[in-house]
């Protein structure tokens, strides 16, 4: 029998005339990669603190023997994170048990480009040799992560995970449904915008796919559009 303070809890937090959609765009930024060990975690910043969580379950759990924490801060990250996205997840990395020695911060960064560009230089830098990434993201910037590594970073194997959440739990978790789908609907967009410019790899959009992204445009979710 639930509780009141459990019966209190929605259970579906997105609109009904726009869940449909959502859960479609959902989907498709899921890659489904397997898990396997990788040579190094890289954990992009965002204002989603489910990158660290994650990064510091799967570092514990032997995927790989260092992590890289890459971000500066966005107009969307610096409230939350005002010493930049990176040093916090380092600082929840540690206060969870990781070895500081096993972190590198990458500060710098501000768009999917620069976290990867600048992780491998440092990477280099210490001469930390690399032949696979485990790319830790927010859930709907996986598909983004893998093409954008497949272009810039060729020669290595790369698996693109996230915080393992149903989507009305990652929506709770981030606090603001609008600013969610915003923000799927904006890296929906960026999957051919960016393959177009050349920081991406083309990766293909079904026709279902499309239709929602364009559904949600017309019912106002544009913010995050470029």
């Amino acid at each position: 029998m639930l509780t009141d303070r459990q019966a209190a809890v929605p259970t579906r937090v997105l609109p009904d005339e726009v869940r449909a959609d959502v859960e479609t765009l959902w989907r498709y930024h899921d890659m489904r990669h397997e898990l396997r060990p990788c040579d190094v975690g890289i954990g992009l910043g965002s204002h989603d603190l489910g990158v660290a969580v994650i990064a510091t379950r799967l570092f514990q759990a032997g995927l790989f023997p260092w992590i890289v924490f890459t971000g500066a801060n966005a107009p969307t990250t610096v409230e939350r994170f005002p010493q930049g996205e990176a040093v916090h997840y380092r600082e929840y990395a540690v206060e969870q048990g990781v070895p500081p020695e096993a972190i590198l911060v990458e500060p710098r960064a501000t768009n999917t480009a620069e976290n990867l560009e600048f992780s491998r230089a440092l990477l280099a830098e210490r001469q930390i040799p690399v032949q696979s990434v485990l790319i830790m993201s927010r859930p709907y910037q996986q598909r983004r992560a893998y093409a954008t590594c497949r272009s810039m970073w060729p020669e290595v194997d790369v698996v693109c995970v996230s915080n393992p959440l149903e989507l009305d739990d990652y929506v709770r978790s981030i606090g603001d449904p609008r600013r969610v789908v915003d923000m799927l609907v904006g890296d929906t967009q960026r999957i051919e915008v960016y393959a177009e410019r050349g920081f991406a790899i083309p990766q293909e959009m079904p026709d279902e796919v499309r239709a929602a992204f364009e559904r949600l445009v017309a019912a106002g979710y544009t913010s995050r559009l470029i």
